[in-house]
């Protein structure tokens, strides 16, 4: 059995700043509830291929987990590749313009129950996954849009400016 869940959000700023918020890993422990330390393997970019490591506690027990980034489209979508327990599964965020300084933000969970997770009924497994996604979300919302009020979502020491990855996105209402 397959499932897949979609949590949706607008945030009060540019893509670019929810981009820049989301790509650094380091700051996964910010939104992400089971998430205790995140970094990529070996320091580099976050870039199909990559490894996203992570020191996590899950259902009372610390462990380690990585996920693979399995495609990354600047600044519109990130998705990786891991694991829920024993089941194959898939996240990711899109972004969409909404306006002027607004983004509509979506999280994406795909999971594909397998072994020892196919006794546990798929209605009550995706319902977790929605509402810790739910939550994830309104975390980042809350993130983004302080760092935009702090003026940290625009630019970075090191990095390109945020506002440039929206200089080229077609506003709501326009065509692609």
């Amino acid at each position: 059995m397959t499932f897949r869940t979609e949590s949706h959000i607008e945030v009060a700023g540019s893509i670019g700043d929810a981009w820049t918020y989301l790509c650094d890993v380091g700051r996964w422990p910010e939104w992400a509830p089971t998430v205790l330390e995140c970094w990529i393997r070996g320091g580099g970019p976050l870039q199909p291929g990559a490894w996203v490591e992570q020191r996590a506690r899950d259902l009372g027990w610390n462990h380690r987990r990585c996920e693979q980034v399995a495609a990354v489209d600047a600044p519109r979508s990130m998705a990786f590749a891991g694991t829920i327990g024993t089941s194959v599964a898939r996240w990711g965020m899109e972004f969409q313009p909404a306006g002027d300084e607004h983004t509509n933000a979506m999280m994406w969970v795909a999971v594909d129950l397998a072994n020892i997770m196919r006794v546990i009924p798929g209605h009550a497994l995706q319902g977790r996954i929605q509402r810790v996604s739910d939550i994830e979300m309104a975390a980042i919302k809350v993130a983004v849009e302080a760092d935009v009020q702090a003026g940290r979502g625009r630019r970075e020491p090191g990095r390109q400016d945020a506002r440039a990855f929206d200089r080229d996105l077609p506003q709501e209402g326009q065509a692609l």
